[in-house]
Order: C-alpha cells, then sequence, then structure tokens
C-alpha cells in the first residue's frame, strides 16, 4: 500500500515542480498574480477611471483614451524630429503627416517603454510599383523591432515582409490589408526585452499586433532587431527608447497615433 501512495505521490510532486519552474521562468509571483489579496476583498484599491476613445471612420480622425500620450495633434509634428535630431521634414496635411521620400525616418523625442501603440496609416491611391516597392514604411518599436508597413492588397511579397509582419522574421497570421488610399489600423501591444546588469537577455521582446480589427500577431517572441537580410542579435538597450517611422521613398501618411504606457504593475 505505501508502495502505491509513494508512486501516486511521485507524479504530483512532480508536476508542482515543473510548474514552479515555469512561474519561476516568467518572472511571475503569488504577489503578482494577485493572491495576496483575499477574493473580493473591498479594501483591493480599485483601477483607475479613464474615458474610452471614440473610433475612426474613412473621413475622420478617431479620438484617444483619456489617458493616452497623443503624438499627433492633427497639425504640427512637434512630438517628432528627424533621426539625426533635426526637425522632421515630412509634410503635414489636414489632420495627417506624409512621409517625406528622401528626407528619411523620423522618431519621437520622448522615450517610450512597454505600451499600447495606436497607428492609422494609407498607402497611396492609385498604387504605384509592386512588391516591396508599392507602399512601403515601417513602424518601429524602441527604433529597431519593424512591423511592416506595406500596401500587401493584391500584391504579392514574401511572406515576412508583408504588412503587419514582424519584418524578417514572422509573416502575419493572415492578411487583413484593406485597398490603397484607404485608412487602415494597427494596435499594437510591446513589451521590451530585459537584460541584466552585465548586459545578458533575460527576456525577449514580444509583440501583439491587431491589423484593422483582426488579430495578425499573437504575442511573439522577437529574435532581435529586425534588418534586411539580416536577424542581428540582441545588445544590451534601455527600457525605453524612441518609436520611429521609416521613409522608404513611398508618399505613405500617418494619423491618430497615440500611445500608452503599460505600468510595471496593476493596481
Amino acid at each position: 500500500m505505501l508502495r502505491k501512495i509513494y508512486l501516486l505521490v511521485i507524479p504530483v510532486v512532480v508536476a508542482a515542480a515543473v510548474v514552479a519552474s515555469v512561474v519561476a521562468r516568467s518572472g511571475w509571483s503569488s504577489a503578482q498574480a494577485g493572491q495576496e489579496w483575499k477574493i473580493h476583498d473591498r479594501t483591493r484599491p480599485l483601477p483607475p477611471v479613464i474615458t474610452p476613445g471614440e473610433p475612426s471612420t474613412g473621413e475622420h480622425a478617431g479620438s484617444p483614451p483619456s489617458d493616452a500620450i497623443v503624438l499627433f495633434n492633427g497639425k504640427d509634428l512637434s512630438n517628432w524630429e528627424s533621426i539625426k535630431g533635426s526637425p522632421a521634414e515630412w509634410k503635414v496635411g489636414d489632420g495627417y503627416f506624409e512621409v517625406g521620400p528622401g528626407t528619411g525616418d523620423i522618431q519621437t523625442r520622448d522615450s517610450y517603454g512597454d505600451c499600447q501603440l495606436h497607428v492609422e496609416w494609407a498607402t497611396p491611391n492609385p498604387p504605384h510599383g509592386k512588391d516591396q516597392d508599392r507602399g512601403n514604411s515601417g513602424v518601429f518599436l524602441h527604433g529597431l523591432y519593424e512591423i511592416q508597413v506595406l500596401d500587401s492588397f493584391e500584391n504579392i511579397t514574401y511572406a515576412d515582409g508583408q504588412a503587419a509582419g514582424v519584418y524578417g522574421q514572422y509573416p502575419p497570421l493572415v492578411n487583413a490589408c484593406r485597398p490603397p488610399g484607404r485608412w487602415q489600423t494597427y494596435n499594437i501591444v510591446f513589451h521590451g526585452p530585459r537584460f541584466d546588469s552585465a548586459g545578458k537577455l533575460l527576456c525577449p521582446a514580444t509583440v501583439t499586433v491587431i491589423h484593422n480589427g483582426v488579430l495578425v500577431q499573437d504575442h511573439v517572441k522577437i529574435m532581435g532587431p529586425t534588418a534586411h537580410m539580416q536577424r542581428p542579435p540582441y545588445k544590451p538597450t534601455p527600457e525605453k527608447l524612441p518609436l520611429r517611422l521609416q521613409d522608404h521613398n513611398h508618399p505613405v501618411r500617418y494619423r491618430n497615433l497615440w500611445i500608452r504606457p503599460i505600468p510595471e504593475e496593476g493596481p
């Protein structure tokens, strides 16, 4: 009988050890999971109240949540600069701004870490070119990890280079592109990489992307900085860096850009 009990206990102990190991590797603790609070504890702090934003239409940009940081006010590029540090030279129109072909990438003046990012973009209509030479730009999280912007409507290119792909790494789960000239939306949840004091990678960056309301990147682990025809390794970086938009010589338009930093811990 004792032997049978012993044999039954072993799998339970092993399973518990495996779960503990996974939790430890993920960085979770019972406190982080909220287990220090009693169920329905009325002394537990409540989440802050915000006003949600309003969705955009084809003609008009929507409004951001009340706790978002607005990256474009619809009038000027005061929150942006050239990656060389000079004023951004992209064209500003009525409620949008447009890539200035040949003027170079632009980046936010401020730096951001883990975040929810909202970006709306539109490729030229009528379209010109094909493959990668058609409505090409990009959203670079931390200035290093590109979510591709491309006219992928009835335009064939390599899988990990089409719209909503993590460039050179992960194709989108589906092609959710609208026709050229129509406004498209990225809602992105990004967690940057973490390094120890010696510069060793502890946790890779992760990203979730919803393109036009469709999940296309499901919490994928970014392999390192994105680059053309190569996958360079991680190097130690700060937890906050500027957001960058790419000049790929195509007059892609952007509007209604806002960002919500994700706090270290919930309320």
